[in-house]
């Protein structure tokens, strides 16, 4: 039978299953799912910083968390034309390694939004990528050139419903809150941590700012450019 005349009331059971497969993995019932489509999702986060990082894992586990890597270098190189196009208008586009793993993340402002509430709230379309300097050299191609590096360490933990990771940075321990808005609300209440101590400044804003009021020369957030005395 030609594939435009698939009488669709009366599907076999095999794709119903696929059908409802496909429903569960995109759309899970689940409070506070975030996801929008297949590689998309709306990223909602805060950040904290850490002043004792055993502290904080010794209770991630009673709360129901898994450590999902170990502890594994990130390296982050951020794309950009020339003019700053992309930071002007809110938007990042991203080669990540992580370990032996390449992605690439665009991200975006939602529609509307003007300012920031006490979570971060980011469009993120991502996906995996066989090799991450290939794809740079066609970001250059387009006019897409390197303009910022960051980097850290990351472990990242996860429950049911969000991740918590912990990233060592050139500028000390931050954790990461990324799920559902009361899922983030309940967990940093469980952990102790108040909404007042929430900051939503990107790692790249982070660094700015250190670097305006130290007068620092280092142009990338590295731990080659930023002296250990700052950790």
């Amino acid at each position: 039978m030609p594939a435009n005349r698939w009488p669709w009331d009366r599907q076999p059971a095999v794709v119903c299953f696929f059908q409802s497969l496909f429903t569960c993995v995109i759309f899970p019932w689940c409070a506070g799912w975030y996801r929008l489509r297949p590689m998309q999702a709306m990223e909602t986060e805060v950040k904290i910083r850490v002043a004792d990082r055993a502290a904080l894992e010794q209770k991630l586990t009673p709360l129901g968390f898994t450590r999902v890597t170990a502890r594994t270098l990130e390296r982050n190189t951020l794309y950009d034309k020339p003019n700053r196009e992309l930071r002007n208008s809110r938007q990042i586009l991203r080669i990540r390694q992580y370990g032996n793993k390449w992605v690439a993340t665009h991200k975006s402002v939602p529609g509307g939004m003007t300012e920031e509430g006490p979570h971060k709230n980011r469009v993120e379309t991502e996906t995996e990528v066989e090799d991450g300097p290939v794809l740079g050299k066609i970001f250059e191609a387009l006019g897409f050139y390197p303009v910022f590096v960051y980097e850290k360490w990351r472990t990242e933990w996860a429950d049911r419903q969000g991740h918590c990771v912990i990233d060592e940075t050139p500028l000390g321990v931050y954790a990461e809150l990324e799920g559902p808005s009361e899922w983030i609300d309940a967990t940093a209440q469980k952990l102790g941590i108040s909404q007042s101590e929430f900051i939503t400044l990107s790692y790249g804003r982070i660094f700015e700012l250190w670097r305006d009021q130290t007068g620092s020369k280092a142009t990338n957030f590295t731990f080659e450019e930023i002296p250990e005395s700052f950790r």
